[in-house]
């Protein structure tokens, strides 16, 4: 057996203090970033994080799986520009908001009052992103009269078997691996660096082709996407809870939903969410489904058009409001 040459370990040895300095460089700065910012309220559900910008008509962002008050907040905090109070909260075992005996859907849409009632806010338009539209929407069902509107965002959301799938399900085997990226700081930020279209396309469920097409903003916009799941030791537990929720979906009461509802998803979602959203809107009295054919799960190309389309329909009843 012949021995390494010198020159090989020495070049093996820096290039892993490379790596160990740079992983505990972002992982510092994403752990900072999250630590300010926020804050933590009481309310009669247990204590909950948020974040808030922009004044006008409020609108509470639900984020999705990886996220917390700032997921939220990067993808809902255009709209305050847009004349929109936008409320980004943590839901259940997310950065600082605890995870309750009773993290159930039905849980955090309760959780969603309790926290405007800790604000003192009486109604607000609510967006759910992802994995926090099922309790959006279960907030609009279970406290009608404390929603002004309701917008679900690439939703997970239940969808009959007899219906048409938009994306062939994760395999057994991807998704193990997926969950080992995701449950560790060192693993995730090593995939995001190392096999970065394939984390984008697994976990973001983005195609990544799409980016190679879009605009430098709209890069960037993705980029912090990805970036921002840092610290993902801090919102493990809630990925866990979402991940066992988004097994067991069940049907909801669609047909008592009255409010106006906007329902946006794009149909090369890898994670399927074109069908079950086009089921959601067929079910939803009066709802309106913005589909794009491409875009996938973080509508890539389509965000200014998201937007607006969520303005209008916040803004809008406001301002019918007050011109009678």
């Amino acid at each position: 057996m012949h021995a390494l040459p010198l020159s090989l370990i020495i070049g093996a040895v820096a290039i892993g203090v490379f790596v160990i300095w740079r992983f505990s460089a972002d992982i510092h700065q994403s752990r900072s970033r999250v630590g300010r910012g926020s804050t933590v309220v009481t309310t009669r559900c247990g204590p909950i994080e948020y974040q808030e910008a922009g004044s006008g008509v409020p609108l509470l962002a639900i984020h999705g799986s990886g996220g917390g008050f700032d997921q939220g907040m990067a993808f809902a905090g255009p709209l305050q520009h847009r004349g929109i109070r936008v409320i980004a909260m943590s839901r259940f075992g997310y950065l600082r908001t605890p995870m309750p005996a009773d993290a159930s859907i039905a849980a955090q849409a309760d959780a969603h009052v309790c926290l405007m009632d800790a604000l003192g806010i009486q109604t607000a338009a609510v967006l759910g992103g992802s994995a926090g539209a099922p309790s959006a929407l279960q907030m609009a069902i279970r406290h009608p009269d404390r929603v002004s509107a309701l917008v679900l965002l690439a939703p997970l959301a239940y969808r009959p078997s007899t219906e048409a799938t938009s994306a062939a399900p994760m395999t057994a085997e991807i998704e193990k691996a997926v969950m080992a990226i995701i449950g560790s700081d060192f693993l995730f930020w090593l995939a995001s660096h190392l096999f970065r279209k394939a984390t984008i396309k697994t976990v973001l469920a983005t195609p990544p082709n799409l980016l190679s097409a879009a605009t430098l903003s709209e890069r960037a916009r993705i980029d912090a996407i990805l970036r921002d799941i840092l610290p993902v030791s801090a919102r493990s537990a809630g990925l866990r809870s979402d991940t066992l929720m988004s097994k067991h979906l069940k049907p909801s009461d669609l047909d008592t939903v009255r409010v106006p509802t906007l329902i946006i998803a794009a149909r090369d979602d890898l994670y399927g969410t074109y069908a079950s959203a086009e089921y959601t809107a067929g079910q939803i009295r009066g709802a309106k489904l913005l589909g794009f054919e491409t875009g996938g799960h973080t509508w890539v190309g389509h965000n200014e058009e998201v937007m607006s389309a969520i303005a209008d329909l916040v803004v809008a009843p406001t301002l019918a409001g007050a011109a009678r």
